[in-house]
């Protein structure tokens, strides 16, 4: 892999060849992957949700079909679809989609179905585009069996979770899930309901699901590196996906424009902050085994030229954990600069790689001492490492086949939480701690649940164009 942001899953599946001749399919796929081989199991102490262990066909309980929609059919969600209907765990199928964008829907089903062929069923009536068109999508499954896949921007999550929880669902979530304080509060009341109802959910911060980071944790928990110390994460690229935007154009929907522009704008996706770095944000707290309490940051606005969305250019926060240790987080969203995509730990007795150049493969390993060489070289996990983005769908659906508690909700909501407390730290100019941001009562998207064609965004342009941002040390409260 080179060091451009997230080989895309179409570059993995056309090297690996999974998906070869799915063109339409594989043009709206992000993210990045390798092809799985063999696992490492995880430790089961390495998150509050249940042990990752993979899922074998062999071992399930019941092999009835999985049912399946889509409710946001940009690159994201079919990318979760793709993964959803490779599952080995036992039959599932497409049967529902939803999005507020007719030919983004119609872009995502033509290509799945042409890789997927019989396992999507969707024909038109069971295409819904409205705002209210997640609810015919959930309304088609079986409770207690089939899936929801929720890929629309994260600002939206609380609703939609809303509504499979009171149908009896099971989801699958993109992260982030929260951009604010209300709305983590609210997930947290909704998910008490959901474990009460056995409902099982997964949360897209597939590092957690990788084999090889697995290894790592049991072996960073069992001292191999030392107390661990400090940490270190990078994300620095050029602009990707929808980060940079300029003016909208004349005749746009505003509300339309903000969501598929989703990471311009605050409200919608907690900006290129939330959207980009909570992998790299979540991985190195799984291996710390912990969450900061505490940030601070700076950041700001360089070069921008007619672009008018509310992102800064770059950002470095300062985490700190309950015993006093740092994460250093650099993010960097600006062309012609040093690119770098890893995560780090560096410990006691000696150093290691969560993740380097990307998401997958994690080319994790541990040395001794604080230098990369290879005479130093204690660990390295191997070569050919398991994907992802595909294991995390083999554990979601084995759980429901063998009906394993499965419930991933709180820690997505914590890493949203610990993302946010660093972007509101720099937007700021101030600490942060985490219940500050967890307390705040800046909710960026009031009466979203209510939200149709014709309602007004939630943030406007002023009379050129452009829209608020954030004004560290002038606006200390809110983020703008």
């Amino acid at each position: 892999m080179n060091n451009s942001p997230d080989s895309s899953r179409r570059e993995f599946l056309k090297r690996t060849g999974t998906m070869a001749g799915a063109g339409s399919l594989a043009g709206l796929i992000a993210g990045c992957a390798t092809e799985a081989k063999k696992p490492v199991a995880m430790a089961a102490a390495a998150t509050a949700a249940t042990a990752l262990e993979p899922a074998r066909a062999a071992h399930v309980a019941h092999t009835d079909t999985i049912n399946v929609v889509l409710v946001g059919a940009g690159g994201r969600g079919t990318g979760a679809a793709a993964n959803a209907l490779n599952v080995k765990t036992g039959p599932i199928k497409l049967i529902g989609m939803a999005d507020v964008f007719e030919n983004r829907l119609k872009s995502s089903y033509e290509g799945l179905k042409g890789e997927f062929k019989d396992k999507v069923d969707v024909p038109e009536e069971r295409r819904f585009v409205d705002f209210d068109g997640y609810k015919k999508a959930i309304d088609l499954l079986t409770p207690g069996k089939d899936i929801a896949i929720f890929a629309t921007p994260p600002a939206f999550r609380w609703v939609h979770y809303k509504y499979a929880i009171e149908k009896g669902i099971n989801v699958f979530m993109e992260k982030p899930v929260t951009v604010d304080g209300p709305t983590s509060r609210r997930m947290f009341e909704l998910n008490v309901k959901a474990k009460e109802k056995g409902i099982k959910v997964g949360v897209g911060l597939m590092c957690r699901h990788c084999r090889v980071r697995g290894e790592l944790f049991d072996r960073v928990r069992n001292g191999e590196a030392g107390d661990i110390i400090a940490m270190r994460c990078y994300r620095m690229h050029g602009p990707v996906a929808s980060g940079f935007s300029q003016k909208r154009p004349e005749g746009r929907s505003e509300l339309l424009w903000q969501i598929e522009r989703f990471h311009s704008f605050l409200w919608a996706s907690g900006g290129a902050f939330n959207d980009y770095y909570i992998h790299n944000i979540d991985e190195s707290c799984w291996i710390k085994n912990d969450w900061p309490v505490t940030a601070q940051a700076s950041g700001g606005r360089h070069y921008r030229g007619d672009n008018v969305d509310q992102n800064f250019d770059n950002y470095s926060v300062e985490y700190t954990f309950p015993d006093g240790s740092k994460l250093f987080h650099y993010g960097r969203i600006m062309p012609g600069c040093h690119d770098q995509f890893a995560s780090y730990a560096h410990g006691s007795k000696g150093l290691a790689v969560i993740s380097e150049n990307g998401h997958a493969p994690s080319k994790a390993r541990i040395y001794k001492g604080q230098e990369m060489k290879a005479e130093n070289l204690v660990w390295r996990g191997p070569r050919n490492e398991p994907d992802p983005y595909q294991m995390e769908w083999e554990d979601l659906t084995d759980a429901i086949r063998n009906d394993k508690p499965y419930n991933e909700v709180e820690r997505g909501v914590r890493a949203s939480l610990v993302s946010s407390m660093g972007r509101m730290a720099a937007h700021t100019g101030q600490v942060i701690t985490y219940d500050q941001m967890l307390n705040s009562d800046h909710e960026f998207a009031p009466g979203i649940e209510n939200f149709k064609m014709d309602s007004a965004a939630p943030v406007l342009a002023d009379a050129s164009g452009r829209y608020p941002v954030p004004a560290p040390g002038l606006n200390k409260k809110r983020e703008y």
